[in-house]
């Protein structure tokens, strides 16, 4: 992986950072792209984390405008891209009759057409010099549904489907292309959810992230770490066989 240039989406928290951080380690050069990515002081803070020179910028994956100054100003630091990992993603915890449509919108908008506007915007220089490596994060949401987050479900299964579709073409070229969908992770996101959750039903934060640890067979929430290394892999030389597959992280649960 030494002297690839990779992009993160998402990347100045949770999966994304230790996504990054991980790739950097293993020699890879590291463009960040997020919403904040123009706070410079949380640039200063990911950079630290990370430990070596990496390219922060702000990226909107819903504004294609956003995407294409993104990659023109991570080019000028890296050269083209030869990994995609989109990690950047939202949850909304709504019922289906309390979703409205903006809401909808939104998530769709950010977890699988962001996605699919980096995928566009990335592969073609791939292709031509015939190799690449794409990375989506996706959840075990996709496969069996969670009750009050619709939406989420949905783009996580729409991302899964465009990940297949995209190995297919990429196949020819060199370019692979997975999903990668964990189960519950400790990460800043689902700290949020947990909190939004309590309020919701006025209960205790804490008490519901035990509970989500104690509904996985290794009664214990995955690490951000532990995605960060099969990430790692699949955008190594080693796993150009790798393709098409939906690789799931899920502490042995079945749900």
């Amino acid at each position: 992986m030494k002297n690839r240039a990779a992009i993160v989406t998402g990347g100045l928290q949770g999966i994304g950072l230790a996504i990054a951080t991980e790739l950097s380690r293993q020699g890879a050069s590291v463009a960040i792209g997020a919403r904040r990515g123009s706070d410079e002081n949380l640039a200063s803070e990911v950079r630290k984390k990370i430990g070596n020179p990496c390219f922060v910028a702000a990226l909107n994956v819903c504004e294609q405008a956003s995407i294409d100054i993104f990659l023109s100003a991570a080019q000028e630091f890296q050269g083209k891209p030869d990994i995609l990992v989109n990690a950047a993603g939202i949850t909304l915890h709504q019922t289906v009759d309390g979703h409205s449509d903006e809401d909808w919108d939104s998530v769709i908008d950010t977890n699988l057409t962001g996605p699919f506007r980096m995928i566009r915007s990335c592969i073609s220089g791939m292709k031509a010099r015939k190799w690449g490596r794409i990375v989506n994060i996706a959840s075990t949401a996709a496969r069996v549904g969670e009750a009050n987050h619709p939406a989420y479900c949905a783009s996580k299964a729409g991302l899964v489907g465009l990940t297949r579709a995209v190995a297919q073409e990429g196949a020819p070229h060199g370019v692979t292309c997975v999903s990668i969908s964990p189960g519950w992770v400790e990460t800043e996101m689902m700290r949020e959810s947990a909190q939004t959750i309590a309020k919701q039903t006025h209960r205790d934060a804490e008490v519901i992230m035990a509970e989500m640890a104690a509904s996985n067979p290794q009664n214990r929430l995955i690490q951000p770490e532990e995605i960060a290394g099969i990430v790692s892999y699949c955008c190594s030389d080693a796993a150009r066989g790798l393709t098409m597959e939906d690789i799931q992280v899920n502490a042995g649960a079945l749900w």
